[in-house]
């Protein structure tokens, strides 16, 4: 039976939004969250998955994390992303798993199938690495739009081929599209999840590839394989009447927090 962890990495030094991690959200009911505790709860809600742990360099987020029961595994400073976060995590904590999930500290809104949907994608075989792909519905991709015309790094879009292979990843909206012909029912624009999963050997690999000239003006760590001809799997999973979004700026908070309540039982 293929084995599974779930490594959520987390660093307080963000370039947008410093402390992202413990940036707090109001629920439903008038409590508050942290975003790192949101993200291990979403982790936590997926089945099969007996190995769950936060990746940092920061005390802080360290303390924090523990304090509302996580397991945590200190990681080098020096990690550049959430990859080689994991991996390092890996490599210090000795994880044997045969799959792990990278689940972003800053996407509490992953509902468990996406993580399923990787899963089984890696038990298949389809790829050394796997990633979850969104059709945008008319309200994401307006974000999208939205966050572009304000000048502000909003979602991530993918593309990929007729095989689902990833061609390439974008911090802008791609395709483009003609306003003038966008079907709301049918946008092809595709949001890349901040969620990937890795066989041992793929995430092993990655720090000893060469950064590549797009990862460096993307800023997207998942470009790496694809400049060094890894092929990614990119596998289209259904919202199921969810909305999702990743916490990338302070005013997304108020986006997720109106998702909270608007999913609210």
């Amino acid at each position: 039976m293929m084995r599974t962890a779930i490594l959520i990495p987390a660093r307080y030094a963000s370039s947008r939004y410093p402390g992202k991690p413990l940036a707090e959200l109001t629920l439903p009911d008038g409590t508050r969250k942290s975003l790192i505790r949101l993200t291990w709860e979403a982790a936590a809600r997926v089945a099969g998955a007996p190995e769950i742990h936060v990746c940092t360099d920061d005390a802080r987020i360290r303390e924090h994390a523990e304090g509302f029961g996580a397991s945590v595994i200190m990681t080098p400073e020096a990690c550049r992303n959430g990859t080689e976060r994991c991996a390092a995590a890996v490599a210090v904590a000795g994880i044997e798993a045969d799959t792990i999930v990278n689940l972003q500290g800053d996407a509490p809104l992953t509902p468990p199938w996406f993580v399923d949907a990787l899963v089984a994608a890696m038990a298949a075989g389809e790829a050394p690495v796997a990633t979850p792909v969104l059709r945008c519905d008319a309200t994401t991709y307006g974000h999208f739009v939205e966050d572009r015309k304000a000048g502000r790094v909003g979602g991530t879009t993918a593309v990929f081929d007729a095989g689902g292979r990833a061609l390439y990843f974008s911090k802008e909206v791609i395709p483009w599209l003609d306003p003038a012909k966008v079907d709301p029912e049918a946008i092809p624009v595709f949001h890349h999840v901040g969620v990937y999963a890795y066989s041992r050997a793929a995430l092993a690999a990655y720090g000893e590839l060469p950064e590549g000239a797009l990862e460096r003006l993307e800023g997207l760590e998942q470009l790496r394989f694809v400049e060094n001809g890894w092929p990614v799997a990119c596998v289209e999973v259904e919202a199921r009447g969810r909305v999702f979004w990743e916490l990338n700026n302070p005013g997304d908070v108020a986006r997720i927090e109106t998702v909270l309540r608007e999913s609210a039982p």
